[in-house]
């Protein structure tokens, strides 16, 4: 509040540290980010940004500090080439409830041309388009090295054999199934996945497992083992 006030009227809190305040990460920046419309002058503990485009729609108050609202902040974030924190921020905001894709698109509207961050900001949004997956980030970036590695699009979250399937190719009989650290962490998980397993393959059905952490750091060899392994499934069923 005191490097708001400190920058003068109409200031408002921006970037990094109105991602914190919207509780997107977990530290305040060192140097306080805040937006001015006008020129100011250098302050300390205050990293000064000019905007003359924060109108009135993009202002929120939240916690009584006068800051930017979210998709104005995760706008400023792609703009700053702040890939990662933009990329943490927007999956905090999915899983806070607060991502909400008409009104980022409603002020992406109001700024033609568009501004800068505009492209990198819908470039990270896209995979959060898709109806398919909605329960991680792991099962949106699978869908979409599915979708860069030129493969069939998969039926997502349906029940096979008994068992809801995160991603399943019908004509092949093959399915994926996603997995992060939560999962593992019972005893009880531990001990069904290998029946879990069996009853696909009593149906017929091939599976396999693919780590969270191998769909975030590796999508193109992911993609393109999995493009082989179909094409083997194909070749062993004569499709």
């Amino acid at each position: 509040m005191a490097a708001v006030l400190a920058c003068g009227p109409g200031a408002v809190l921006s970037h990094e540290s109105a991602a914190w305040l919207w509780g997107l990460q977990a530290r305040c920046p060192i140097a306080v980010e805040v937006t001015v419309a006008t020129t100011g002058q250098p302050r300390s503990g205050v990293r000064l940004h000019h905007a003359p485009t924060v109108i009135a729609a993009d202002r929120r108050t939240l916690e009584d500090i006068p800051v930017t609202t979210l998709p104005r902040t995760l706008l400023d974030l792609a703009a700053a080439g702040m890939t990662k924190s933009l990329e943490r921020a927007i999956e905090k905001a999915k899983r806070l409830g607060l991502l909400d894709l008409g009104q980022i698109d409603s002020m992406l509207r109001r700024r033609q041309p568009r501004i800068a961050g505009s492209r990198r900001l819908l470039d990270a949004l896209e995979i959060y388009r898709d109806p398919g997956f909605t329960r991680s980030r792991a099962e949106l970036l699978f869908l979409d090295l599915v979708k860069k590695a030129g493969l069939p699009r998969p039926a997502t979250n349906l029940f096979v054999a008994g068992h809801e399937i995160d991603a399943y190719w019908e004509r092949e009989r093959f399915a994926v199934e996603v997995d992060g650290w939560d999962t593992h962490r019972t005893r009880a998980a531990f001990e069904a996945d290998p029946v879990r397993q069996e009853d696909l393959k009593l149906a017929g059905i091939d599976s396999i497992r693919l780590t969270a952490r191998r769909i975030e750091r590796e999508p193109r060899a992911v993609g393109k083992r999995l493009a082989t392994l179909l094409d083997q499934r194909r070749r062993a069923l004569k499709l």
